[in-house]
């Protein structure tokens, strides 16, 4: 066990600082967060919650700036017995929650009621979401003119991957050896250089690197039929559907190669 305070912060330890305050003080409940970026994002989230009697304070686990990516350093300092009512770890859910407690990292975030969790992939995934990205726009470039269909790009995109992704959570839930992993399935989706006069042949090109990715899978796994369609039927009640897919798919593959890059080209034309 670490000798430093700063490593053996529990939800106990904070519960004791409150005691000692005086009684009618709010009640600090520490939320711990993954990265600098997410911490206006939580406290969006966590602000409405708070009352008379109790407030949160979102911040990271440490203060070094070499931690490491990704939710698993939060949950590794945090989880093992330390969170409680007065400590809470705020994290990603990247395929977690849609594996539905198929891995120790699922069942880690599911099944600790001090662990809250996006539902899709990521924060950067909520800054993506179709509907917005016109205001978005708009607050860029001062003009209101509505030159590209936004939400209907990204349901045609949805569209055009969602068979392949739900083949993608089922290697990742199913085969011990994944022979098609988060990695495969992002250059199969990439949609390259973004013209939004050539957008529907860029999504036709994507459908048919779909269409020959999951033929070869299906050859691959003959008698995954079965477990697929269970699956894909899973995944519908757990919110994903056929046209919404972009919302869990990596956050920062859909931030930076999709909805980036078209924002900028399309606040070009609007400027």
């Amino acid at each position: 066990m670490s000798k430093r305070l700063k490593d053996n912060i529990s939800s106990a330890y904070i519960e004791a600082a409150n005691k000692l305050k005086p009684k009618n003080a709010r009640r600090r409940i520490v939320a711990y967060v993954e990265s600098y970026d997410d911490v206006f994002f939580w406290r969006s989230v966590l602000s409405p919650l708070e009352t008379e009697s109790l407030y949160f304070e979102v911040m990271l686990p440490s203060r070094s700036q070499h931690l490491e990516r990704g939710k698993k350093a939060a949950l590794m300092s945090l989880v093992n017995g330390k969170t409680g009512r007065d400590m809470i770890a705020c994290v990603d859910a990247d395929y977690d929650y849609l594996k539905q407690g198929y891995n120790s990292s699922s069942r880690d975030v599911l099944g600790n009621p001090y662990v809250f969790h996006t539902y899709v992939y990521a924060i950067e995934n909520f800054l993506c979401y179709a509907p917005s990205l016109h205001n978005v726009c708009v607050a860029a470039t001062l003009n209101d003119h509505e030159t590209f269909d936004f939400e209907g790009y990204l349901r045609d995109y949805s569209l055009a991957i969602f068979p392949l992704f739900v083949w993608n959570i089922w290697c990742a839930k199913y085969l011990t050896n994944n022979t098609f992993t988060m990695a495969d399935f992002l250059r199969v989706v990439e949609t390259g250089h973004f013209n939004p006069a050539t957008a529907s042949a860029s999504i036709a090109k994507v459908r048919r690197k779909v269409g020959s990715t999951v033929a070869q899978l299906q050859r691959q796994h003959p008698d995954a039929r079965e477990s697929w369609q269970a699956l894909k039927n899973e995944l519908k009640q757990l919110g994903v559907s056929a046209d919404n897919t972009y919302l869990f798919i990596q956050g920062h593959h859909l931030f930076d190669k999709i909805v980036e890059p078209m924002v900028r080209r399309i606040c070009s034309t609007l400027i």
